[in-house]
C-alpha cells in the first residue's frame, strides 16, 4: 500500500471511529448515568494519555506554561461540549446526533472572525442556510412537529463546539504547544470536573457489565486517544484540504452505523435532511477554505510625498501589524 493510500485509510478510519462514537455513547448512557459515562471516558483517556507521554522517547516530558494555561481553559470548554453532546445523544438517534453536530463546520468560521480576511462570501451563508433547512427536516421525524429535546441539545453542542474550536485556534496559534500534552491536560481537567458529580454513582460503574465497560473503553481509547493520535499522524503526511475532506465523512459514518447496527430508520424527510446536511457542510467547508487560502491583494505603494511613508502614525502601524 502506498503512503498516500495508507494516510487516506487512517483518516477514513478516524472518521469512522468518530462516527461510531454516537451509537457507543447512546448504548453506554442507556446503562449508566450520563455524568458517570463522561467521568469514565475522561479518566480512562487521561490514564492512556499519561502513559503515552511517559513512554515518549523524544523531547521533554514536562508541560510548558502555555500548555498548562491553554489546557486548563480548553479542558473546561471541551467538558461543556461533551456534557451537552452526551445528553443530546441520549435523547435522539445516533444518526441525527452525528449529522447535527457536523453543523460545527459552518458555525466555527462565523465565530472565528480573526481567522478570515474580510467578510465571508454570500455562498458561505447560502451553504449555512442549506444546513439550517436540513436540521429542520432532521427534527421533523415522520412529520413536522415540536423539536425533540435531544436534537435541540445537539444544536447547542454544535454551537459550543464551534466556540471551543475557535478558542483552540486563538490559544495555540504562534505558541509552541504540543498537541498530546495539551490533550492530556484537557483530559485531566475533565476528570477532575466530572468526579464530584459522578462520585455517588461510582459503585454502579464498578459493577457495570462487560458490554458497558467495552463501550466505555472504546469511547476513551479509540474515539479519544487513538483518533487524536492517528489524526495528528495523518495530517502531517497529507494536505489540509485532503484531510478535511476525508474527516468530513464522519456524519456519513454516523448515519450508516446508526442504521446498520443501531436499528435506526430514516424516513423520507430525515433522509432528505441527511443528504442536505452533508451537502451543506461540504459546500460551506469548501467555500471557507477557498476564502481563507485565497492570495491577498497587493497593498498599494505609498506616494513618495506621503508623510505616513516616512513616519507612520501609531494607528497605521497598528493596522499593519494586526
Amino acid at each position: 500500500m502506498s503512503d498516500v493510500r495508507r494516510t487516506d485509510a487512517v483518516l477514513l478510519l478516524v472518521a469512522l471511529v468518530w462516527g461510531s462514537s454516537y451509537l457507543s455513547t447512546q448504548t453506554a448512557t442507556a446503562a449508566l448515568p450520563v455524568l458517570l459515562v463522561l467521568f469514565a471516558r475522561y479518566a480512562l483517556s487521561a490514564l492512556a494519555c499519561l502513559g503515552v507521554v511517559a513512554a515518549g522517547r523524544h523531547g521533554p516530558r514536562r508541560w510548558t506554561r502555555d500548555e498548562l494555561r491553554a489546557g486548563l481553559l480548553l479542558g473546561v470548554t471541551q467538558a461543556a461540549v461533551l456534557v451537552v453532546e452526551t445528553y443530546g445523544v441520549a435523547h435522539t438517534s445516533a444518526a441525527n446526533a452525528g449529522l447535527i453536530i457536523s453543523l460545527t463546520i459552518v458555525l466555527t468560521p462565523l465565530l472565528d472572525r480573526g481567522g478570515h480576511r474580510g467578510a465571508l462570501p454570500v455562498s458561505f451563508f447560502a451553504a449555512t442556510g442549506v444546513c439550517v433547512l436540513a436540521i429542520g427536516l432532521l427534527m421533523s421525524g415522520n412529520g413536522f412537529q415540536a423539536p425533540r429535546l435531544g436534537d435541540l441539545l445537539m444544536l447547542g453542542a454544535a454551537l459550543i463546539r464551534a466556540a471551543h474550536v475557535a478558542l483552540v485556534g486563538r490559544l495555540t496559534t504562534g505558541r509552541a504547544i504540543r498537541p498530546l500534552h495539551l490533550t492530556t491536560v484537557q483530559t485531566l481537567v475533565g476528570t477532575a470536573l466530572f468526579l464530584p458529580m459522578a462520585a455517588l454513582d461510582l459503585p454502579t460503574l464498578v459493577h457495570a457489565d462487560p458490554a458497558t465497560w467495552a463501550q466505555l473503553l472504546y469511547l476513551a481509547l479509540f474515539c479519544s486517544v487513538f483518533a487524536f493520535l492517528a489524526q495528528t499522524w495523518a495530517v502531517q503526511r497529507t494536505s489540509a484540504s485532503r484531510a478535511s475532506l476525508l474527516l468530513g465523512t464522519e456524519p456519513v459514518w454516523a448515519v450508516a452505523i446508526g442504521v446498520a447496527l443501531g436499528g435506526e430508520h430514516l424516513t423520507p424527510l430525515t433522509g432528505l435532511g441527511a443528504a442536505l446536511m452533508v451537502a451543506g457542510t461540504y459546500w460551506g467547508q469548501t467555500v471557507e477554505r477557498t476564502h481563507r487560502t485565497a492570495p491577498r491583494p497587493p497593498l498599494p505603494s505609498p506616494h513618495p510625498l506621503d508623510k505616513d511613508s516616512v513616519c507612520p502614525t501609531a494607528s497605521s502601524t497598528t493596522l499593519t501589524t494586526t
